[in-house]
């Protein structure tokens, strides 16, 4: 893309910034991050995925906890992003509110979003939405613990 400067560089692959590898990585693209701690990106779902093969034969549905772990992702994304928070990893600590608002299928792409709340050394919150086109498909609020990551 283009900023008021010119060319902005693009953001990290999300392995380049989060542990977390196949088969659980649910986060293609981080396509926004801002300094505000608001953060956008993206999960393709190709239909290829093991899941949808038993959650349901014959009508393939996005298990609804793997969109708050797509969530919790890119709320990874954005809190490691941060200098403060560098030797560190986010861990659930709660999601509260949870909804789930439309069924999502192989060859949807979800487009998440996440906004940073409150932060401390040891914990942190955010709010997080999946949406599907235009389309919400889940909203929560998220509550994370920093531990010291694996070396």
């Amino acid at each position: 893309g283009r900023g008021l400067n010119g060319p902005v560089a693009p953001l990290p692959p999300p392995e380049a910034v989060l542990p977390h590898r196949e088969p659980f990585l649910f986060l293609d693209e981080v396509t926004e991050l801002t300094p505000e701690g608001t953060a956008r990106g993206t999960w393709h779902l190709t239909g290829d995925e093991d899941f949808f093969a038993g959650h349901f034969p014959g009508l393939p549905t996005l298990p609804g906890v793997l969109m708050l772990e797509a969530i919790a992702q890119l709320g990874a994304y954005a809190v490691l992003s941060d200098e403060r928070t560098a030797g560190k990893l986010p861990l659930f600590g709660g999601v509260d509110g949870a909804r789930f608002r439309r069924q999502v299928s192989p060859g949807d792409t979800l487009t998440l979003e996440v906004e940073l709340g409150r932060m401390s050394s040891r914990a942190g919150k955010g709010h997080g939405r999946a949406r599907v086109d235009d389309q919400l498909a889940c909203e929560c609020d998220l509550l994370f613990v920093l531990v010291d990551a694996p070396t």
